[in-house]
């Protein structure tokens, strides 16, 4: 696959990009690369020159202004995969010196480095998914990757809008674990740090515990820090031990038990903020490609630590395929919605949400961050910020890439004809997303909620007049069978069904079929086999 994609990528870049646009100036900042004739490849990084004109923020760019941000050498090559067959292309970014070293520098106000990233939001047409998933994780108090928004010629030839970011990398700026040399193969020093991955390059180690229990399905770990080619073989051993040891505390019986579970391996709450973020944008690569995790020394904090979170162009309503659309459902249960596909999901988050305590600690971790940092309000004002910033680029990009309206996969249906449409059915989707959310998280412990008044193990969650069934709920204390019947003013028996409840909300089955029941005033009731009955006097109206 992976030769299949760059062969794509090298018919791409023999024919250069033509301009559509003759950039003047930008509220955005400018970069500008030349390749001095050279083509660039999907690997390895070519030498080349870039120029930055950034004057300050709210401070116009001029392409005429002088490169005040960055003015030398770089190492550039095509970076991704299924994105390489987009005309436009992104690219990985190595500052150099005159010698071709390395160069570390602060580009646009982050931390100095070398690596950076200018990421191609082509087939993400409100430019901004990969920012907002990064910005959510940095709100919960973890690094991610910072962006900046710029507009890029590449050879004299305007490309569009890209999105300038720090790369996943052991730095203090970034993810602050202790550097690992090849002497630290013995005691505290060779714990950590390590960083690696969940995806498609096969340059690590499997995982023993197949997903779905199917033997042909495998869980494959990458090397990201230190590398392939860095790591020394008591290191790999160390690493691979300790993921294996989690694994089988994982599985195990005693799974919950605080000291010898899972816990005494991986930091919960890292688990349970990368859940959230995963879960509002509903990453339908989400927790099985591009998932990474590090482990700093025993120390320091020598528990797995879920994150950076990385690679959102598929999420916030941007895929048509395995429910990735929808604003429903919990995108950990994409080995059952999608279980054909052959990259699925490690069993550990179906294990997480079998554990109370876990199921507990989200619930208050949602609820807090609901009312501050991922209020609706906090994160519709997000996307209007950068709606804001990107508003005048945005119209040259799209007219060097004429495809609003059109189809650029894997967009879902129905695609919005203009930015505006874009953004506005992003808002749309994301206000559902937050609500369903809000209202399907297992309910239990110290936060969970209950209707008011109601005993037993049932209760009815739905407003009352009844508009939509598919907006109401059953409420249950724990996993159980419940049996549904809805009952007219006559004593007639006009809807029965069941449902294996879990515990939590439960949506109506056959919600679609109960909203065209005639404007009246029905009884609903529901039981279970341990002899509970609950009923409710329902107006049905349209």
């Amino acid at each position: 696959m992976k030769i299949f994609l760059s062969l794509l990528a090298f018919l791409s870049v023999i024919t250069p990009v033509q301009s559509q646009v003759n950039l003047t100036s930008s509220n955005l900042p400018i970069i500008v690369i030349n390749t001095n004739g050279q083509e660039i490849p999907d690997e390895p990084k070519i030498t080349a020159d870039m120029g930055i004109i950034y004057n300050g923020s709210a401070v116009r760019n001029d392409i005429t202004d002088a490169f005040n941000e960055y003015n030398g050498k770089i190492g550039i090559e095509i970076r991704g995969q299924s994105s390489q067959m987009f005309p436009m292309k992104s690219y990985s970014i190595e500052l150099r010196d005159d010698a071709g070293e390395s160069v570390d520098e602060p580009l646009f106000g982050m931390p100095k480095e070398s690596d950076w990233v200018m990421y191609a939001p082509y087939t993400d047409k409100t430019l901004m998914r990969n920012f907002l998933a990064y910005s959510m994780s940095n709100m919960l108090g973890h690094w991610a990757a910072h962006c900046r928004f710029a507009e890029v010629i590449i050879n004299g030839n305007y490309v569009g809008i890209y999105v300038f970011m720090e790369k996943i990398k052991r730095n203090s700026g970034r993810v602050n674990i202790k550097k690992l040399g090849s002497g630290d193969i013995t005691g505290d020093a060779v714990t950590g740090g390590y960083i690696f991955s969940i995806d498609k390059e096969a340059d690590g180690w499997f995982s023993k515990y197949h997903p779905n229990n199917e033997p042909n399905a495998v869980i494959q770990f990458s090397y990201v820090y230190p590398k392939l080619e860095d790591i020394v073989p008591e290191q790999q051993q160390y690493i691979q031990s300790y993921v294996d040891s989690f694994e089988n505390a994982l599985a195990g019986d005693d799974f919950q038990d605080p000291v010898t579970g899972f816990r005494r391996f991986a930091d919960e709450q890292s688990f349970i903020d990368y859940l959230i973020v995963n879960e509002i944008s509903r990453n339908v690569d989400g927790y099985r490609l591009s998932s990474f995790f590090y482990k700093n020394r025993n120390s320091i904090n020598g528990k797995i630590v879920a994150g950076p979170v990385w690679d959102y162009d598929l999420a916030f309503r941007n895929a048509d395929y395995c429910d990735g659309s929808l604003s429903t459902g919990w995108a950990y249960n994409f080995n059952s919605v999608c279980s054909g596909d052959y990259w699925q999901i490690p069993f550990w988050w179906d294990r997480f949400i079998k554990d109370t305590a876990f199921n507990s600690h989200l619930l208050c971790r949602w609820k807090d961050l609901r009312q501050t940092v991922l209020s609706n309000d906090n994160i519709l004002y997000m996307i209007d910020s950068v709606n804001n910033l990107v508003a005048e680029a945005q119209r040259r990009h799209f007219t060097q890439w004429p495809i609003l309206g059109t189809y650029v996969w894997p967009n879902p249906q129905p695609i919005p004809a203009t930015y505006a449409g874009e953004i506005s059915s992003l808002k749309n989707w994301l206000t559902l997303r937050l609500k369903w959310i809000d209202e399907n998280l297992t309910q239990t412990g110290p936060c969970s909620t209950w209707p008011t008044g109601a005993t037993g193990t049932m209760a009815f969650k739905m407003a009352n007049p009844v508009t939509d069934f598919n907006a109401a709920f059953i409420a249950s204390k724990k996993s159980q069978k419940i049996y549904l019947r809805i009952i007219d003013l006559n004593g007639r028996i006009v809807a029965s069904s069941s449902i294996m409840a879990i515990q939590g909300n439960n949506s109506f089955p056959n919600a679609n079929q109960l909203n065209t029941l005639q404007r009246s005033v029905y009884f609903i009731q529901a039981f279970n086999d341990a002899g509970e009955k609950i009923t409710n006097k329902i107006l049905r109206q349209y």
